[in-house]
């Protein structure tokens, strides 16, 4: 269907809607209408008739007595059936457990969504400072190792429109040229894992591995994040091989052929 003919058959008002419901989907605490609208960009009266509407719905709590609104659990009725329980769940949630188990580090399981990756799995590890990452999480693609090891493996025209959104720098050692972004990801391909080395953060460094599902499709990996005084380019070493070795496992039980 033609850009235009989709334009023509979608809601205008729907979209905002979505986006009050995004943004207080992503504030820590409830949040006044001020802060909602000036999170979204609406005038006052267009926010407060979004949030009215999502709370008469269900999906947003409001307190009237604090004039704040918050995110409902019945969003996550909406996704009971994407993160049940099921095979391809319960074996990757094995894998997560036996690199825990082997490293004593949280170990996460991410999915490719749009340009972003979320978090949909952990496994909290024994260490006492680690990186606090939560289920639902996203994260860019340009920046993290679990985003460059998921992007790696798509098709060029995807990783050409990640490209030309823009790769923002987060970090001292983003990777902003097209480029060398380009360069980094053949460098993923050829090795099967990614490193994030300050490049989401100053604080922290990261090592992922991607998973092979039948048909090469790659579409979610493993990931472990921790804070650079801990993570250092030789702990990223020594967590390579088990990292590797359940993401290998984990890819021929799902009947992908994983890279070696």
């Amino acid at each position: 269907m033609p850009g235009s003919d989709r334009k023509a058959v979608t809601s205008s008002t729907t979209f905002k809607a979505l986006r009050v419901l995004e943004a207080v989907a992503a504030s820590p605490q409830p949040m006044g209408l001020s802060d909602v609208a000036e999170a979204v960009g609406f005038d006052k009266s267009t926010t407060y008739r979004m949030l009215n509407t999502l709370a008469e719905a269900g999906y947003i709590v409001r307190d009237d007595l604090a004039k704040r609104y918050s995110l409902s659990y019945k969003v996550v009725y909406l996704s009971r059936n994407l993160l049940a329980e099921n095979e391809v769940m319960r074996l990757s949630h094995q894998m997560l457990e036996r690199i825990t188990a082997e490293t004593g580090e949280t170990t996460h399981l991410c999915v490719l969504d749009g340009q972003q990756t979320v978090l949909i799995q952990k496994v909290k590890g024994t260490q006492l400072v680690a990186v606090d990452f939560q289920i639902g999480d996203r994260s860019p693609l340009h920046c993290t190792s679990i985003g460059k090891a998921l992007l790696a493996f798509q098709d060029v025209r995807f990783i050409e429109e990640v490209i030309a959104a823009g790769l923002p720098k987060m970090a001292s050692n983003t990777l902003t040229d097209p480029e060398a972004f380009r360069k980094e990801l053949h460098l993923v391909r050829a090795q099967g894992y990614a490193i994030d080395d300050h490049e989401f953060s100053d604080s922290m460094r990261c090592i992922a591995a991607p998973i092979f599902e039948p048909d090469g499709h790659v579409g979610m990996g493993i990931s472990l994040s921790g804070p650079d005084t801990r993570y250092t380019l030789q702990r990223l070493e020594e967590l390579r091989g088990p990292l590797l070795r359940a993401a290998w496992d984990l890819s021929e039980r799902l009947g992908g052929a994983p890279w070696k």
